[in-house]
């Protein structure tokens, strides 16, 4: 993956600097999770791309390879609770905030996916369109918190066996709305999305 421009800027600058992704935008259940990664550039790290582009076998391969080689990382999240409070942008916002804070030292720059910065960056930040799929740091972000996420997801399955969490990954899928429809929201549900908030409103009319 070659550098691109914001990098090389804060590179020749001597700047250091952090990726930041995030994951479970669009699921109904869950927490939205965010990471941020600053890699080491004498020790790279073969294979990265947006975590969408890998197959969920390469993912769970690089996630243990980012945790160990990279020169700090921390993995951050918001709760369906907060998601509900105050929606999923700014919980995704806060979620990369929390990461990029929560790393053990302190960067002077962020180079975060997508097209907006979070209101309130511990460092200075660059929105970068497509960064997970062009920034070495952002693609090993993008990778933690797909594969946490995955692994959050599971761990609830265990728990709530009967809505396949582990299969769909809470994604809108047709057997999750059916199993939604037939056993209800639990607490780990976003309230505020559309299929299950049409579902309490149902209940609360009953």
């Amino acid at each position: 993956m070659d550098i691109i421009e914001q990098e090389q800027v804060l590179i020749d600058q001597g700047i250091l600097y952090c990726g930041v992704d995030e994951a479970g935008a669009g699921p109904l259940c869950g927490d939205v999770v965010a990471a941020a990664v600053i890699l080491d550039p004498d020790n790279p790290i073969e294979g990265l791309n947006d975590s969408k582009k890998l197959s969920e076998k390469k993912r769970e391969k690089l996630f243990p390879v980012i945790k160990h080689k990279a020169l700090a990382y921390c993995i951050a999240r918001c709760t369906p609770a907060e998601i509900d409070e105050i929606n999923i942008l700014n919980a995704r916002m806060l979620a990369m905030s929390r990461a990029i804070e929560g790393l053990n030292t302190s960067v002077g720059h962020a180079l975060i996916d997508g097209n907006r910065l979070p209101k309130e960056l511990a460092c200075p930040g660059t929105a970068i369109v497509k960064g997970d799929a062009l920034v070495a740091s952002i693609s090993a972000a993008s990778v933690l918190a797909k594969v946490s996420r995955d692994h959050d997801m599971v761990e609830l399955d265990a728990k709530y066996p009967k809505y396949g969490l582990a299969k769909h990954k809470g994604y809108p899928t047709k057997a999750h709305l059916a199993a939604l429809q037939e056993y209800g929201p639990t607490d780990i549900y976003r309230k505020t999305y559309g299929p299950v908030k049409k579902l309490l409103e149902v209940k609360a009319a009953i």
